[in-house]
């Protein structure tokens, strides 16, 4: 998937031929279904194969050679539903239009935005150096957008024919916790949002929480020294705007790192990897396993 487990058969076929020198176990995981957040991939694994925890997780997900993930944001999903009598198009005075309602509600979950979100710990001191790199690796606004609720409005159906005032509308909005927020406080913002609109109703349907690890984690500095000193960028820590299926380690307590190539044309035609980068990806993560397997 995404090249990934590729990459990470190349560690295997580098690293068995030297196994007598490796004080610890290197173990491979590949899932067919980590983009679709599915029940049988690494959540699966996580839990009926305990032997595959570890004490560090090496991730290659397609992210950039000028990063190194040490958290993600947490996407949490919610459904909308307005309610309303309904009417001929003409009748304007007889009902309440549900897409009227819902456009309105659309707009009222910007100010969750607004909301306060300081980090934990050392991340936002780590996360403000890293500023330029952000915005280089995951586009500009990168840096602003990690730090703080993001509002996605994902789909919004109402209305059956332009001359009818809808009676439903449904409304799914995908969210984007920075990591140390809880979820609870962003229901409980969301609730008061709602209870203007007593038309409104909603659930959640997904959630994965934000997650995160030590950025300055020995592994950090080994993925560091080795993407240096074999001519690239020296790697700067980071938050990912996006899942990955490390924040399940991450949850575990177990500290799990990104590491990969550009995502070009990710999702679209023509998506690729430079070869190039494919093999300096391959030999940093072939020495880092190393490095962190014959470590003290």
């Amino acid at each position: 998937h995404e090249m990934r487990h590729h990459c990470f058969d190349l560690h295997f076929a580098y690293l068995y031929r030297i196994r007598d020198q490796l004080k610890g176990k290197l173990t491979l995981t590949a899932v067919s279904d980590e983009e679709t957040f599915g029940p049988w991939g690494a959540r699966y694994l996580m839990e009926h194969h305990p032997e595959i925890h570890g004490d560090c997780c090496l991730n290659g997900e397609p992210s950039s050679p000028l990063s190194i993930r040490f958290g993600e944001k947490g996407p949490l999903w919610l459904k909308f539903t307005v309610r309303t009598a309904g009417a001929h198009g003409a009748y304007t005075h007889v009902s309440e239009s549900a897409s009227k309602i819902g456009a309105r509600l659309v707009l009222a979950l910007e100010r969750l935005s607004d909301l306060d979100t300081p980090p934990p710990g050392n991340v936002g001191e780590v996360l403000a150096k890293a500023a330029a790199t952000i915005d280089r690796a995951q586009g500009q606004g990168a840096s602003e957008a990690l730090q703080r609720i993001t509002v996605n409005i994902g789909m919004l159906q109402a209305g059956l024919k332009v001359n009818m005032i809808p009676s439903e509308c449904l409304i799914e909005a995908d969210l984007r916790l920075p990591v140390g927020v809880d979820k609870a406080d962003v229901l409980a913002a969301v609730d008061d949002i709602v209870s203007a609109y007593p038309q409104v109703t909603y659930e959640e349907i997904n959630y994965s929480a934000p997650s995160w690890c030590d950025p300055e984690h020995d592994m950090v500095g080994i993925i560091q020294a080795n993407a240096k000193a074999l001519g690239g960028t020296e790697p700067q820590a980071i938050c990912s705007l996006g899942g990955t299926d490390t924040r399940l380690w991450r949850y575990i307590g177990v500290p799990a790192y990104v590491y990969g190539p550009f995502p070009i044309g990710m999702g679209a035609g023509d998506e690729h990897v430079p070869i190039e980068d494919f093999l300096h990806i391959v030999r940093t993560h072939v020495l880092s396993a190393y490095d962190y397997l014959t470590s003290s």
